[in-house]
């Protein structure tokens, strides 16, 4: 696996980046910012759908995975969830294991992956999951992803930290990837992060972010065309 990112504990519970001096997640909650940015954002559980395709820029803790698994299994969902992540600073499975256990409502669900992680496992199948972390630069990686999600979880760190993982190319790349009719959300509320999105052809709008955050964003990319 490429480098792994070194990190810090605030208050003993929420990892720091120190790569990027960010941290993963809200200082206040780190489950109800993901639920209400990436789940909701996304319109779920309504749209969930048998071979449904998550994909997630800047895997971190696995957090949104898990919430996502978490939702997929308490609304009795069919079928398998496909969830693709791209990070090129993965954390230890120390690290991530750690992280993953501030939250005991997805303990089940994290007790299921931890061996994955330990045994540094990028791709496994589950009755309801299938899983794979892409490795490395996504500038790189994304180009070459031959799927399409149908939604995206755009979760790399601040942009004014980590701006290679926000750059007008990359969302470009993200639009091109995602399905008719498919979604993104992202914390972000930044211009030029909405500008890109809109540029590279998805419907974006500005909604109320989570906590301390005034405003989010989510985008949608038109629906096919009927015959």
């Amino acid at each position: 696996m490429p480098d792994q990112t070194p990190l810090s504990w605030r208050d003993d519970r929420v990892p720091v980046s120190t790569r990027f001096d960010d941290h993963y997640y809200s200082l206040d909650d780190g489950l109800a910012e993901t639920r209400h940015v990436f789940l909701t954002g996304n319109v779920l559980p309504d749209r969930f759908a048998d071979g449904f395709h998550i994909a997630e820029l800047g895997f971190g803790t696995g957090l949104n995975l898990l919430a996502a698994l978490h939702l997929w299994r308490s609304t009795a969902q069919t079928g398998t969830l496909h969830f693709t992540t791209f990070e090129a600073f993965p954390l230890p499975a120390a690290d991530m294991i750690r992280a993953q256990a501030t939250f005991p409502e997805l303990a089940e669900i994290a007790d299921n992956l931890a061996p994955f992680w330990q045994n540094g496992t990028t791709n496994f199948t589950l009755p309801n999951l299938h899983f794979t972390l892409i490795p490395g630069d996504a500038r790189t990686t994304l180009p070459a992803w031959q799927h399409r999600a149908d939604a995206w979880f755009l979760d790399g760190f601040s942009p004014a930290k980590n701006p290679e993982l926000w750059g007008p190319d990359l969302m470009k790349q993200v639009a091109d990837h995602t399905a008719p009719g498919g979604t993104a959300a992202t914390y972000s509320a930044a211009g030029h992060i909405r500008r890109a999105l809109g540029d590279a052809g998805l419907e974006v709008t500005r909604i109320p972010g989570y906590g301390r955050k005034r405003h989010m964003t989510v985008a949608r990319k038109a629906p096919a065309s009927p015959l």
